[in-house]
């Protein structure tokens, strides 16, 4: 929810083809300090854990027969620098990179979102350097290398430029492509991320708490952290995993997400540099996210020249599983505004 005291002033409010939103200008948040070192190892155990319990769902989910089904979608790989990425591709028209967050595969990516972006658009989902069946080098990682793996990805595939959308800490590379390499993003959506640093406002210690849990069985820790992608009364009514959440069947290996949580926590942030991004930008946060709050939506909106911000009214960290198609309408409607 959006704190007291009117420090953020609503633009204005609506729908978007059934879709409520609010976008905000000329906003205005106190920083807030984290240690960036454990929000990042524990939402290493948050990913974990919830791909091992996704892993038993693994042919559970319903089929579909959607000509931009991406889970049909081949995968291929192609050379860039020192590795080997491998990606999907699915529609036609102008291009959507997708990002995916930490510790993430490409076949995370919610379905129906895809095939909400695909109608009208080419979308290519991949998998980061060293996760899922891209390889990885010796060169150290880092958010600044994910960023340049991706621009390098586009010039692989020909795509001079394209609109980038990144879910968590794909976000924050989002971030750091459009500033890094400025002419290849067009517009630039950025869902559940932050701007890192110390500005960027952490969880609250019961939630750290909750992600630290290691009480339990695999299966259990993964059921209980994959309720803190979801508020607690979405999730109740909707216990059948395969309903919404994707198969995941690709794996990285425990040293690949222990060099991508190194690179999170020596991430500096973008906070100083956000003034930089010249592109079209637009900021989603769920109302409910209690991994990402919200109000870093808020800072990245006052901090990025012309942002927009749209809240989810009830949405979680997860909120791309809740409400695919609502989402995928405001990023069109953003997208063609």
């Amino acid at each position: 929810m959006l704190p007291d005291g009117g420090l953020f002033s609503p633009l204005t409010s609506g729908e978007i083809s059934g879709v409520r939103f609010t976008t905000f200008i000329h906003l205005a948040f106190e920083s807030g300090t984290r240690d960036a070192m454990m929000k990042r190892t524990i939402f290493a155990a948050l990913a974990l854990s919830v791909l091992v319990l996704a892993a038993g769902c693994v042919g559970s989910a319903p089929e579909t027969t959607s000509p931009v089904d991406i889970t049909s979608a081949p995968v291929q790989t192609v050379h860039v620098g020192d590795i080997d990425i491998a990606y999907k591709t699915v529609g036609t028209g102008e291009p959507i990179i997708m990002i995916m967050g930490f510790a993430g595969t490409m076949d995370l990516w919610s379905p129906a979102l895809i095939e909400g972006l695909a109608k009208d658009h080419r979308v290519i989902v991949f998998d980061n350097r060293g996760m899922g069946l891209t390889t990885a080098s010796d060169a150290p990682f880092s958010l600044e290398l994910f960023a340049d793996d991706t621009a390098g990805l586009m010039s692989a595939l020909n795509i001079s430029r394209a609109h980038v959308l990144g879910w968590s800490m794909g976000a924050d590379i989002a971030q750091e492509l459009a500033l890094r390499h400025p002419e290849r993003v067009d517009a630039l959506i950025l869902v559940a991320g932050d701007c890192g640093g110390d500005e960027a406002v952490p969880p609250t210690d019961e939630v750290l708490a909750r992600l630290t849990d290691t009480e339990g069985t695999p299966e259990e820790r993964g059921a209980r952290l994959l309720g803190l992608l979801f508020p607690p009364d979405w999730f109740a009514d909707h216990q059948d995993l395969s309903s919404y959440f994707p198969e995941v069947t690709e794996s990285s290996s425990p040293e690949s997400v222990e060099r991508q949580a190194a690179a999170m926590a020596t991430w500096n942030g973008t906070y100083d540099r956000l003034p930089g991004i010249t592109q079209r930008t637009l900021v989603v946060t769920g109302t409910e996210d209690i991994i990402t709050l919200p109000e870093n939506a808020f800072i990245l909106g006052e901090r990025i020249p012309g942002a927009w911000v749209v809240q989810f009214a009830g949405g979680g960290h997860g909120l791309m599983y809740q409400d695919p198609d609502g989402l995928a309408r405001v990023v069109l409607f953003f997208i063609g505004a």
